[in-house]
């Protein structure tokens, strides 16, 4: 098999790209990286040392791909499928690329910021920066409410990379920050993403996992169970 994910199925980061092959049937192979052992993972830190997953490794071009949205971009132009999550349309293109950014820098980088706080030491812990990682999940959820009052999907009515960004950005941000109550339309629209068959796979594959989450009393019953 030419294409190779090297992912952990707890990361965020992972499921966004899980979601852009699922859409679209990609066949590849999933190889599990345990960050925390570097000994048990060591062909991949020779493979990209910098030691971020996910990471894509194409045999068949002989290129390796880090960063979630350049695995998308790369996937959409050498591995296309009947849903192409980089629109032709210019205008919407720039959409797609700065909300797939928006969900990414403005949800999943404050979520994990309070997550990986969690895992701290009491002693070594920032809760000065857990408070503005806070407050910058409530502007981020603020803007989402806005942008989701007459949309399907965040682009319009095609589902995009924006799309696959953030699903899984909503689901763990959701869980630390509760959003449900005070933004109906995100709340629409993450209830959209969840029916969603790819993103119902990747929940469904990560289930096992979430017994290691460090919110994971917080994280609704429906989604530890099948």
């Amino acid at each position: 098999m030419s294409l190779t994910l090297y992912l952990h199925p707890l990361a965020s980061f992972c499921h966004k790209v899980l979601i852009a092959l699922y859409e679209n049937d990609t066949p590849f192979r999933a190889e599990v990286v345990d960050l925390s052992d570097r000994s048990a993972s060591v062909g991949f830190f020779d493979l990209w040392p910098v030691g971020k997953i996910p990471v894509l490794r194409d045999d068949r071009l002989n290129r390796t791909i880090p960063e979630s949205t350049i695995i998308i971009e790369y996937l959409d132009r050498y591995y296309p499928g009947p849903c192409r999550l980089l629109p032709v349309d210019e205008y919407q293109l720039l959409d797609a690329r700065l909300w797939d950014r928006f969900f990414d820098l403005y949800l999943q980088v404050p979520m994990q910021k309070i997550v990986t706080d969690r895992l701290r030491a009491e002693g070594e812990r920032d809760p000065k920066g857990v408070a503005e990682a806070r407050a910058a999940l409530e502007t981020a959820y603020d803007m989402l409410e806005r942008r989701m009052t007459d949309r399907l999907w965040t682009i319009g009515e095609e589902f995009s990379i924006a799309d696959c960004a953030a699903a899984p950005a909503l689901f763990y941000a959701g869980i630390v920050a509760p959003f449900a109550d005070t933004r109906p339309h995100a709340q629409a629209y993450f209830k959209r993403l969840l029916t969603r068959p790819s993103f119902k796979r990747v929940i469904v594959e990560a289930r096992p996992y979430f017994q290691y989450f460090p919110f994971k009393d917080a994280m609704p019953a429906r989604f530890m169970t099948a």
